[in-house]
């Protein structure tokens, strides 16, 4: 059975409760995180989660399959999640959702070559190449934990292609369509989150 396929969406419209709890198991991690990037604790993150399972439920019937099971998921997950921020007062100010006036990933200017340079824009200082460092380093609990307060501080767009990217799995074409956005959009967006974790990264690393 293709994941959020026909044959998935007829079964949980009929009510077949081991379908449904497939789905649940295989995507609820992923709405709890989108959840949270939204909300300012686990706690409302889970409540959100619970009422997109509800929503979902009441709505299936309304599923046209324009977009995966998959990408229906989380357009409800984020909408609920965005008014429950909204109404809690935590989320980001709406300016921050601009992609065009973004530092190139908060890099200083220094990193950089000048406009009277042979090759201007290019990298003077370049990134630290850490791919000789222990796996267990890149694995540990600082390294991980820069990462994460690192997406935290990304604007809400990047944050959410960071976080379905990078930190889900998923593919580009998932993330489009999830979140409504261009393939040149969703590059872009990934390519200055990236650089902002990356950064971070390598003042753990690299220090």
């Amino acid at each position: 059975m293709v994941e959020g396929g026909n044959d998935e969406v007829r079964a949980l419209r009929a009510g077949d409760e081991a379908t449904f709890r497939i789905v649940v198991a295989r995507e609820h991690t992923a709405l709890f995180r989108v959840a949270r990037a939204h909300v300012h604790d686990d706690a409302t993150a889970s409540d959100v989660v619970q009422e997109t399972w509800l929503a979902a439920i009441r709505g299936l019937d309304g599923f046209e399959g324009r977009s995966s099971l998959r990408s229906w998921l989380v357009a409800i997950v984020l909408n609920l999640a965005r008014r429950r921020g909204a109404r809690d007062a935590r989320v980001r100010p709406v300016a921050e959702l601009s992609t065009g006036a973004e530092a190139p990933g908060g890099w200083s200017p220094d990193r950089f070559r000048g406009p009277g340079d042979r090759w201007p824009g290019h990298w003077a200082v370049p990134p630290a190449d850490w791919s000789t460092s222990p796996e267990e380093r890149l694995a540990g609990k600082e390294v991980t934990e820069a990462a994460q307060a690192a997406i935290d501080t990304l604007p809400p767009r990047q944050r959410m292609v960071v976080l379905l990217r990078d930190v889900l799995g998923w593919s580009s074409a998932e993330v489009c369509d999830a979140l409504g956005l261009s393939s040149g959009n969703e590059r872009v967006l990934l390519h200055r989150g990236r650089s902002v974790v990356r950064r971070s990264l390598e003042e753990v690393l690299m220090p």
